[in-house]
Formats: C-alpha cells, structure tokens, sequence
C-alpha cells in the first residue's frame, strides 16, 4: 500500500538540515582545493582547446557521462563547439565522429573506466589529444593523457562513497574551462544571445535595435508642421506621440497626448509642433537592452520611446514591442 503520509508544517528534521550543510560545506571545500590546486595544467588545457582546429569531444563515463554532457554544453553556447560522445556508442561505430582536428576531453572518477579504453587507443593511433579530467593520479587515464587535470584529493560527501564532491569538482572545473576559452575568443553578451535566441537569457541580451521601427513607420514632423498635421500624423503612425525635427534632423522634442491636454484650446490647431512640443524629450540609444528601455518607459510612466544616436532620431520603440518579445 503507498504511504500517504504526508510531513506537517514545522516538521522539518533537524537532522536532515544538518546532512545536507554537511554535504555543501564539504563540496566547498573541494571547490577551495580546486581553486588553490589550478596551475599549469588547466592553462595547458585552455590552450589545447583553443588552438584547436576542429572540435572538441567530451566524454564520460555514468556520472561522469553526464558531467560531460553538461560541459559540452555550455562550451558549445559560449562560442566553442564541442559534443558529447558516448564511450560505449564510440565502441560501436561513434569513433567515427572524432577527427583528427578535434581535441578529446575525457572525465572520469577512477581514471580505469572501461568503456573508454577504445576512445583512449583511437586518440593515441591518431595523435588526438587527450586531455583528462580525473580524480585518481596514478591510473590509467592519467598516463595516456596529453594534459592530466587531476582533481584535488578530497573526500565524497557521501557516506557510500557516491561521486557527489568530485563530479561537483568535475562540474565547476569545465565551466573555468568554458569561460577561459569564452575570454580567450572575445565571446561577448551579443554572441551570447545569438545562440540563446529563446528562453529568459537571450530575452535579457535583446537590444533595442531589434524591436525598434524606423523608416517610414517613425512619427516625425518639423517645428513649423500646423498643428492639425501633427494630430493626423500621431492619428496615423498609432504610437500616441510624433518627434519634432529641426532642418538637420536633429530630434528637438516631441508631442505627446498630455501636450495635446495642456494646450487644449480653440487656439491649438492653429498652432505649430514647436509651440507645443515638450524639449529635450528622453530618449534610448539603439545599442541599449531592450530590458533598459522597459524601464525607462515604466519610471517615466509613459508608453514609447524615440531611439536617437547622434541627435538624430533612428527609431521608435513601444511598450508593447517589448512585451511582444518577452521583455519585462
């Protein structure tokens, strides 16, 4: 019969709070070790990887397979392309898929893994590479390596000896890996977003260049434009404001739906856009986040922006443009 109890608030163990600190102090310290332990090795390493030519494969081997895989995964969305291969299919035909341009970044606990005993012959008949990620110094792996990355010796936090402590080792030194490479290539936030076009992340990197109109679809008139014109251009181009241009079209000012309320008058359609613009309006540059522009818009309390560089209008930007894009 399942057991449907269920635990009553405030009937949190104590003890089971104490293992899992226990558990994170411990992994802490692997990652102190690992700090302090980074030498020659990892700049090795970095170097290798960013020379080169081809890709770079990394494997694994259980929980080590699936360290591998996250690796490679965050190699390949900042700017380095890798994939993760697995030992037991490479022992079936996936050895084909390494080259001998490509660089092989093996992980394993033990360093005696079985299963990679093909991919280590393969690199060594075809002077691949090798560089392992692996936690035991004196073990197979380690001697076959080009460059051995050994993990510091420090304990599991778990009292079976499961790999916890080294796969977090393993976990955080492949993204040191990453990011050097990431710095190494000039990597930068605009690279980021192009591989990251979906999900909360490449939302955050897109700019204003990308949702902003321009061309045609921009409400513009001159200082001397008659009112009447003015409302039929706000009417027209639907963004509730119009920019007010002198003759170099420099963006002076422009005239929103509260201007129209301050000048409410017989006199206002025998007015000129200057009359009634409001000056030095704010603005956003094209190369801003999108994000910036969002909240610009709701700490001025007002629904669309004109996008300028060089004091010239280039675009326009509206609050549902952003939220359209999933900027918030």
């Amino acid at each position: 019969m399942q057991n449907t109890t269920k635990l009553q608030p405030g009937a949190t163990s104590e003890s089971d709070i104490a293992h899992g600190r226990n558990v994170l102090e411990q992994e802490i310290k692997g990652l102190t070790a690992l700090a302090e332990a980074l030498g020659k090795d990892f700049a090795q390493a970095v170097d290798c990887l960013a020379n080169a030519k081809g890709r770079v494969i990394v494997t694994g081997m259980g929980k080590s397979g699936h360290v591998a895989r996250k690796i490679a995964a965050t190699m390949a969305s900042t700017g380095t392309t890798a994939y993760f291969v697995h030992p037991a299919e490479a022992s079936h035909g996936d050895l084909g898929m390494i080259t001998t341009d490509d660089v092989v970044l093996a992980l394993s606990n033990s360093g005696e893994t079985a299963e990679l005993s093909d991919i280590i012959g393969y690199c060594k008949r075809f002077s691949i590479p090798l560089i392992a990620m692996v936690r035991r110094p004196t073990s197979t792996l380690v001697e076959a390596a080009d460059i051995p990355m050994v993990l510091p010796e420090i304990p599991e936090a778990s009292p079976t000896n499961a790999p916890t402590t080294s796969t977090t080792m393993m976990m955080a030194l492949g993204d040191a890996l990453a990011v050097a490479l990431l710095e190494r290539k000039g990597f930068n936030r605009d690279d980021f977003s192009v591989f990251h076009p979906g999900g909360k992340l490449g939302k955050a990197f897109i700019r204003v260049c990308d949702l902003m109109h321009k061309g045609d679809q921009l409400p513009l008139v001159t200082e001397e434009t008659p009112m009447r014109d003015v409302l039929l251009v706000m009417t027209a181009k639907t963004f509730g404001c119009v920019g007010v241009q002198d003759s170099s079209g420099t963006l002076l000012g422009v005239v929103t739906d509260g201007d129209l309320r301050r000048h409410m008058s017989p006199a206002l359609l025998e007015m000129t856009a200057a009359e009634v613009m409001t000056r030095a309006p704010q603005t956003i540059r094209p190369e801003a986040l999108a994000a910036e522009a969002v909240a610009v818009m709701n700490h001025r309390s007002i629904t669309s922006l004109f996008v300028v560089s060089d004091g010239k209008p280039r675009g326009i930007l509206h609050i549902h443009d952003c939220l359209r894009a999933g900027v918030v």
